[in-house]
């Protein structure tokens, strides 16, 4: 019988509450009065949240704000100077007698990254209690704000679990489109970081499919899923899952709006598990791998939120779903199989999967969904990590403006990208003797491997406009910090919303 999971990301109202809830339907639409202060939180809160910054600047008189010593004053004892991320706790009087305790938080310069580590900061301050008033200042990113306060509250747990977030965040005035825009993100987000923190013994690849059913069911697409005997031209597919009692298959979601611009195709890896097959893991390798379908976490949850931001563009999601697993029926290192499109590959290394289910979707796009912008999410190498750390993901792209438009779009996100080169030199490690590709450098050098993993799927993209996010850096993390929280992150939704719904960056390109 399988377990029982909560997922629990804290709810955003401002003239209605946010309730800590399961998400991805936790969230409800925000409100609010655009002003410095609205009306104020509820009488009965007993936490509150005041914006102040920069510099020590008091936050302008409201009857709720009384303290014995001047606000200003107290600010300036704290040498508070309102930068994003500071917080200042003091007691103040409550109407009718009692204390209410006063969060004032720095909120910078005001800019989306300012404002995001605001508002996590805030909701950080407040874990454990039932419910957060957050006072929205007048002038800033809100929506950057509901989501940092949003994402930082969430938690994932199994059983009673030790987490416990704030219950609910009630948002004082601001706009009601901002507080809505950024609700909506960190639900989608919370999405990805439910899928990607759900334990393997109940994530299967037919689990995950069925996930991605659910919501595409309320999020109004298109889903399609080859299973079993239809996944017969899918040879990389069929290869990687051989080995798991859980078998493969591959999940397509369809958005189309009304008189899309350019048609966009993202391709998710989505190994449920993956023990590296007979070219086995270490222990310590394998405790994380649960993760390793988090670049298909990350299309099916940006998939879920196209509809409500009116996405101009029509996208089609692709997440290659398979379980690499140990077997007398796993694949084995010198083995060569056909991918689809007829290319052949010398499986080198069983533990270089990721790049052979990713293989099948790109070529399957370029061959039968005409695209005009291909983008492949995935947790894909440790060589990116190594070289870039967990704050960053590793880009590689054939097209400048995709590059730029995708790097930009990671920077006004909060999830940075790093643009690294396609070294055609490097091509060559790729020759095999037997077939027409090796899936690793074929000399097993261990040199250039995020490189010779993105040269590898570039010759499966037909020559269209591709890039290929590698994720394995900041698509987990140890622990919490700002808006991320431990486990699963979440980690390319919020770029990928981004470039998909602002200003035709979706385009096509030339």
């Amino acid at each position: 019988m399988p377990i029982e999971t909560t997922p629990v990301l804290a709810d955003a109202h401002s003239a209605h509450r946010a309730h800590g809830a399961q998400s991805p339907q936790s969230a409800h639409g925000a409100q609010g009065t655009h002003g410095a202060y609205g009306a104020g939180p509820a009488p009965d809160a007993d936490l509150v949240a005041v914006p102040f910054g920069p510099g020590p600047t008091a936050p302008a008189p409201a009857p709720w704000l009384e303290s014995p010593v001047p606000v200003d004053a107290l600010l300036a004892h704290y040498e508070a100077k309102g930068e994003p991320g500071e917080v200042v706790e003091v007691p103040t009087v409550r109407d009718g007698g009692g204390v209410r305790r006063v969060l004032f938080y720095g909120v910078g310069d005001g800019s989306a990254a300012a404002m995001r580590k605001a508002g996590a900061a805030v909701a950080r301050r407040a874990k454990g209690r039932a419910s957060l008033s957050v006072v929205v200042p007048s002038e800033g990113d809100v929506a950057a704000l509901a989501e940092g306060a949003l994402l930082a509250a969430y938690a994932f747990t199994v059983g009673n679990g030790r987490s416990k977030p704030v219950g609910e965040i009630v948002f004082v005035g601001g706009d009601e489109r901002d507080l809505k825009r950024g609700e909506a993100v960190a639900r989608a987000a919370a999405l990805a970081r439910d899928l990607v923190n759900t334990p393997s013994s109940v994530k299967t690849p037919a689990w995950l499919a069925e996930q991605a059913k659910a919501v595409a069911a309320g999020s109004g697409i298109d889903v399609r899923v080859w299973e079993e005997s239809e996944l017969g031209e899918f040879g990389g597919i069929r290869a990687v899952g051989q080995g798991s009692i859980s078998p493969p298959c591959l999940v397509q979601l369809s958005y189309t709006p009304d008189n899309p611009q350019a048609h966009v195709v993202l391709v998710g890896k989505g190994i449920t598990f993956d023990t590296g097959g007979l070219s086995l893991k270490p222990t310590e390798g394998m405790k994380a791998m649960k993760t390793d379908m988090a670049g298909g976490a990350a299309v099916i949850a940006a998939m879920s939120a196209l509809a409500a931001f009116d996405a101009p563009v029509r996208v089609t999601g692709l997440v290659a779903c398979a379980e690499n697993s140990i077997s007398g029926s796993a694949q084995r290192p010198g083995d060569v199989i056909t991918q689809y499109g007829g290319r052949t590959v010398e499986v080198l290394n069983t533990d270089a999967e990721g790049r052979l289910v990713l293989a099948d979707a790109l070529a399957y796009a370029h061959a039968e969904l005409d695209p005009d912008v291909v983008i492949d999410v995935a947790t894909l190498t440790g060589a990116a990590k190594v070289a870039l750390g967990v704050n960053l993901g590793a880009l590689y792209a054939t097209d400048e403006s995709l590059a730029a438009d995708l790097v930009a779009a990671g920077e006004a996100g909060g999830e940075r990208l790093w643009r690294m080169p396609l070294v055609e030199d490097y091509r060559a490690m790729l020759d095999s003797d037997v077939a027409d590709l090796a899936n690793v450098d074929r000399r097993m050098s261990g040199a250039a491997g995020s490189i010779a993993a993105a040269l590898f799927l570039r010759e499966f993209t037909g020559g269209r406009p591709w890039a290929h996010l590698d994720i394995a850096g900041p698509a987990r993390a140890a622990s919490d910090e700002g808006e991320i929280t431990k486990g699963g992150t979440g980690f390319g939704v919020r770029l990928l919303l981004r470039y998909l719904t602002t200003a035709s960056r979706a385009r096509t390109t030339t």
